[in-house]
């Protein structure tokens, strides 16, 4: 046994005693968690010591429109004694400056006054003595890079190559394009440092070498293994005026990208060194980040992370300012990553933040669908401001490279697709053609149903004037007092007017063709749905996977809005609404687990033939060291090493010959080389036979198992019979009016059958249930529609064997 890993280990490595070829060469270390019953909620060491007065937990998804919040709230009845939880949900508006500073919080203020009857005032510090913990996923940086509102920075960069970043990768995503409009710049000043570092090639003889010497060159090892040639040592000294310059300017923020620092990262840790001592307040190593070769996407990487991370810092701490001090001694206040983890705010960093708040959407869906069906989920998440789009299959799928505005991110993503169409995406009529988004109407004004002066309509008023959101179900928090319901006389108004002016723009007027305002805002909605089927049809097809044979998992505001409808165009049978499905992002928060990651680049081949194709082992001894200091992060936490943390281990893997690399995630029988030819001809549709594989990077994936929050079973519903609908809507269809009624989600019991056309309420978001399709409700209150299902033979079976995990 191997200093510091645990009783539950690995399998050995190949060639050591006790191994088995089929064996998985690194299988997740520690996995064995300790027994849990299974109504239990589980209380971590990290918490630290846990009184019975901590007892309110807090998930939060601050959107772009919305703040999303769920919590965990003590019974409150005597019988319980504390032990026993109940729960609250809460939608507000992100910004509303008005009445609040932060909309997070002043979620949290809300929530906790409700429960305990104590008045907390707006302006007073927010009492933290009953706060267990708080997880956020927040769209902060997505949106500061977005409209360019991150902090003033710099970049440092090899001398010569000032230019490296602004030249790009020379792609042009429209070549047709005769206007290109090239995003703008992260950073404003460029800062060369004399400094010189290159791969050295021993193939002469060592002639080079000879020669190396004679010029006083010093050659060292890199972190790969490969000789590095120091044609130039970092000229410290001549660098100090440089940034000295930046700081009189007001730039305390600062991105370093030095040639080959993903193999030689000891250059630009002098410069970071450097600057901490001048004085920056944020410093972005390239190696320290993404150490993977090509310096362009690494390079960009660090101008993200010290563009956004000022911006995460500012809003953390308007964020914690607002409660007493308890807070930051007390209360374990964790953040959601791009990649699907946790970590603690203050390992919270910009490049790992853009995706923070769909990512919790997609761990909800994909640990909640688990239960209920075997088959791949797409996940359908259609909030405020824009849907996001993204696939499970047993498995989170993740990408090391993404362009975000403009500007590529190295680092682990989860494959996430988004579209600018939301419930705030403007409705335009141009050139004979519906428009739905890019631009968004935002909260502040909002749409015109919002009652903040908005004048422009959004999705959400076509939904409002079709009957689809219903004012007296929404959350009545509009107007200049925030008790207002949804205004549908505005939306019809402002839609009399689209019309007109429609049917005037295409000679309508007195042809007895004139299209009356349901059918524009219809029309406006077939629009925005066919834009959201785009990226279900990239995320699958173009990978190899069969649209159809995937279950819709709908959630956000407005997703199950529009869900029967996406299924049917894309031919998917099967729907799945969660319960929570309104606020699915804040509810994911509390299923995650927290990650610790870690990567090193590695120049090496892949063996290949022979019985059970592994790695070498150097590849696994990297692992090894990569795993242990996962682990370390993760006890240093409060994790404990064997019941509750696991490593996974990934790694990136090309043919020689080519720079496509693949990020493979570990094979149950350990031959990443198989794992990666399957997943290279499914994507590209052929194989490179005789081609070595080469190891580009190994990179090691530490969890510290944390699901905190247990599903609850509702009760059973009576058998063929249907509760009375709470009232009757009418909603328009392809067919016109059809009168649908309106069942509210908590008075369905388990195995209630709904035929559509109808609307399930469930207090965060509205059900549509369009005609031809047949909802059932699961024994934790979720809804399961069969599309175009009208028999007895055919409709939605549930596998009631398959049991949650906790």
């Amino acid at each position: 046994q191997r200093a510091g890993v645990g009783p539950r280990a690995r399998a050995p490595w190949p060639g050591s005693r006790g191994h088995s070829g089929s064996q998985r060469y690194l299988r997740r270390r520690a996995v064995r968690r300790a027994a849990q019953p299974a109504q239990s909620v589980r209380v971590l060491a990290m918490v630290g010591a846990t009184t019975k007065q901590r007892d309110f937990r807090f998930c939060i998804d601050r959107g772009g429109t919305f703040t999303d919040v769920y919590a965990e709230v003590p019974d409150g009845s005597p019988a319980s004694e504390g032990k026993k939880s109940s729960f609250r949900t809460l939608k507000l508006l992100s910004e509303d400056p008005a009445n609040y500073e932060s909309a997070p919080r002043e979620g949290i203020r809300r929530i906790l006054e409700e429960v305990t009857g104590e008045t907390i005032p707006r302006d007073a510090p927010v009492p933290t003595d009953r706060i267990e913990w708080i997880r956020m996923g927040t769209t902060v940086a997505t949106n500061a890079l977005l409209e360019r509102e991150g902090a003033r920075s710099a970049l440092v960069v090899t001398e010569g190559y000032g230019d490296l970043l602004a030249i790009g990768n020379q792609a042009r995503p429209d070549i047709f394009d005769l206007e290109i409009k090239r995003p703008s710049r992260l950073y404003e000043r460029v800062v060369e440092a004399a400094e010189r570092v290159r791969l050295f090639s021993r193939v002469d003889g060592g002639s080079s070498e000879s020669k190396a010497a004679t010029e006083g060159l010093e050659i060292v090892t890199g972190v790969t293994g490969e000789a590095m040639l120091v044609e130039r040592p970092l000229d410290v000294e001549s660098l100090r005026p440089k940034l000295q310059a930046l700081l009189d300017e007001g730039i305390r923020s600062l991105a370093v990208v030095l040639m080959h620092s993903y193999a030689f990262p000891d250059h630009e840790a002098a410069v970071g060194k450097l600057a901490a001592e001048m004085g920056f307040t944020q410093v972005s190593l390239s190696s320290a980040l993404v150490p993977m070769v090509r310096a362009v996407p690494r390079g960009h990487t660090a101008s993200v992370d010290s563009y956004l991370t000022p911006c995460i810092r500012e809003y953390l701490d308007t964020f914690l300012r607002g409660f007493d001090d308890g807070l930051r001694d007390g209360v374990k206040v964790s953040f959601m990553q791009s990649d699907g983890g946790l970590t603690p705010a203050e390992r919270f960093t910009g490049y790992k933040a853009i995706l923070s708040g769909p990512a919790g959407g997609v761990v909800g869906y994909a640990i909640t669908t688990r239960a209920e069906t075997t088959q791949p989920v797409i996940g359908f998440d259609m909030g405020g401001t824009s849907t996001d789009i993204s696939r499970f299959d047993a498995t989170y799928e993740q990408v090391t490279e993404t362009e975000t505005a403009g500007v590529t991110v190295q680092a682990p993503q989860l494959d996430i697709n988004t579209v600018a169409a939301g419930g705030g995406s403007r409705l335009t009529f141009r050139s004979g053609t519906f428009r739905v988004g890019p631009e968004s109407v935002g909260s502040q004004p909002g749409p015109v149903c919002y009652r903040k002066g908005g004048a422009n309509l959004a999705v959400t008023d076509a939904n409002l004037l079709l009957g689809r959101v219903l004012p007296e179900y929404f959350p009545k928090i509009f107007g200049d007092d925030e008790d207002e319901p949804l205004d549908a006389a505005s939306t019809r108004s402002a839609f009399e007017a689209e019309a007109r002016k429609i049917n005037q723009e295409l000679d309508l007027v007195g042809t007895g063709q004139e299209m009356s305002v349901e059918e524009v805002a219809l029309g406006y909605v077939k629009v925005a749905n066919e834009a959201m089927c785009r990226p279900i049809r990239q995320i699958t097809e173009s990978k190899g996977f069969d649209t159809a044979s995937h279950v819709l998992a709908a959630f956000g505001g407005a997703g199950p809005q529009h869900a029967c409808a996406i299924a049917r165009s894309l031919g998917m049978s099967t729907v799945f609404v969660h319960r929570f499905c309104g606020i699915l992002s804040a509810y994911g928060m509390g299923l995650a687990d927290v990650v610790a990651e870690t990567q090193r680049p590695f120049a090496g081949s892949y063996p290949s033939g022979g019985g059970a194709n592994l790695p070498p082992a150097d590849a696994r001894a990297a692992a090894d060291e990569l795993a242990e200091r996962c682990l370390e992060t993760l006890v240093s936490q409060g994790f404990d090493r064997d019941a509750e943390c696991e490593c996974e281990v990934f790694l990136n893997l090309r043919y020689e010959g080519t720079d496509t690399a693949i990020m493979v995630p570990e094979p149950e029988d350990g031959d990443f080389a198989r794992a990666f030819g399957e997943r290279f001809e499914r994507e590209y549709g052929f194989k490179l036979v005789g081609r070595d594989l080469l190891i580009d990077d190994v990179r090691v994936r530490g969890i510290g198992k944390s699901t905190l929050l247990q599903r609850v079973k509702i009760g059973e519903g009576t058998p063929g019979k249907l509760p009375d609908p709470d009232s009757v809507a009418r909603v328009y269809f392809e067919g016109g009016w059809r009168e649908a009624p309106v069942f509210l989600l908590e008075q369905l019991g388990a195995g209630a059958q709904l035929e559509g056309p109808c609307v399930v309420m469930n207090g965060t978001a509205t059900c549509i249930i369009e005609p031809g399709c047949v909802a059932e409700v699961t024994e934790y209150g979720d809804l399961k529609i069969g599309v175009d299902v009208k028999d007895e033979k055919s409709k939605v079976v549930l596998d009631s064997s398959k049991k949650v995990l906790d």
